[in-house]
């Protein structure tokens, strides 16, 4: 790699990275503001205009806290799992395509940090690790509430991979690559001459099972037994406060950002836009490619704002499942209708080969 080369992607590296922190703050006032339109109350309305600046207050307070840790807490692991769990977070979106490419500097600049050929197990692979934070933040801070959350988030975490992993699979077969930016690239034009090439329409029942477990992954409602206030406290962050509470916050919320990105390049078609071609759309915008570019990664950085809105919706709307429930979705319905969803992927793919 040439020198040139290496600066554009250490560029898109940073440029993705700073976008993606920026996700906690924004996703913390949607959600205050979307749970106040959805309970009919205001929400934050006195920090600024329309309570704008509350997730920059939030920031200055949080940052001004102590974070001196309890005296019964193991400190290494303790200081340790907020970083094991942000660092997985921010890794899984390298492999996102959040467009096609640009022309900078007479190169083509793919704008995706890695073109990995198996990106789908990437994701999968990397996300998973975010599971040890929570288990040394739990077991490090020598509480029992801590350390029944953090098992409590194993499990649940364990369990619903393979849901997750069972959909994806289903989504190979119909594209026949791990590869996110092929599988977009795939999902350009029309159904029929009806509707959008998107995966939803070949795997609506995978896309339903990925769709559940995102939520359990990310440990959203109705999923969030590891952190229950009735009965844990906080669960595994209870001793946790300062910055250190703030980065499991951000890690959570980049998870959704990540699951709502590969939801977008899988089922809905990436950085496309319904019944349009990137051709008809290149010639709209006076044939510049990086006038494309930017058009596509504002298409695709959309889509994940409707899943991050569902997040919030659903948080507000559905009540906590109990944890025997939360188990027997996965184990009895969950992962039944993913080994289902792949047999019927084969039988359709078999059927289309014979016609």
């Amino acid at each position: 790699m040439t020198l040139e080369l290496f600066a554009i992607t250490a560029v898109k590296t940073l440029v993705l990275f700073l976008t993606i922190v920026h996700v906690a703050p924004i996703m913390l006032y949607v959600e205050r503001k979307g749970a106040a339109l959805i309970q009919d109350r205001p929400g934050p309305n006195r920090v600024g205009p329309f309570g704008l600046l509350q997730p920059i207050a939030d920031f200055v307070k949080l940052l001004m806290k102590e974070n001196e840790p309890p005296a019964h807490v193991n400190r290494g692991l303790w200081y340790l799992a907020p970083f094991l769990t942000l660092v997985p977070a921010c890794l899984t979106t390298a492999a996102l395509p959040f467009a096609d490419y640009a022309i900078i500097g007479g190169h083509k600049v793919l704008l995706q940090i890695a073109n990995i050929d198996v990106g789908i197990l990437y994701v999968l692979a990397i996300g998973s690790l975010g599971i040890y934070g929570i288990m040394f933040g739990g077991w490090a801070s020598n509480n029992k509430f801590s350390l029944i959350g953090a098992m409590r988030s194993a499990s649940q975490i364990i369990s619903y991979e393979i849901p997750l992993g069972l959909a994806a699979v289903g989504a190979v077969t119909i594209f026949g690559t791990f590869s996110l930016r092929e599988m977009t690239l795939a999902q350009e034009g029309l159904i029929f001459g009806i509707l959008p090439n998107w995966g939803i329409f070949y795997q609506p029942l995978g896309f339903l099972v990925f769709f559940v477990s995102a939520f359990a992954e990310t440990n959203r409602l109705p999923f969030d037994l590891p952190e229950t206030e009735a009965e844990l406290v906080a669960g595994f962050h209870t001793e946790y406060g300062s910055m250190n509470f703030a980065t499991f916050f951000m890690a959570e919320y980049m998870n959704m950002a990540t699951l709502s990105g590969l939801m977008t390049a899988m089922y809905f078609g990436g950085w496309h836009l319904p019944w349009v071609t990137d051709a008809t759309l290149f010639s709209w915008l006076g044939n510049s490619r990086n006038l494309l570019a930017l058009v596509q990664f504002l298409v695709f950085c959309s889509k994940i704002a409707v899943f991050m809105i569902i997040f919030v919706w659903v948080r507000w709307t559905l009540p906590r499942f109990r944890f025997d429930h939360l188990m027997r979705l996965t184990w009895r319905n969950l992962i039944p209708l993913g080994l289902v969803n792949i047999l019927a992927t084969a039988v359709f793919l078999y059927w289309r080969a014979s016609q």
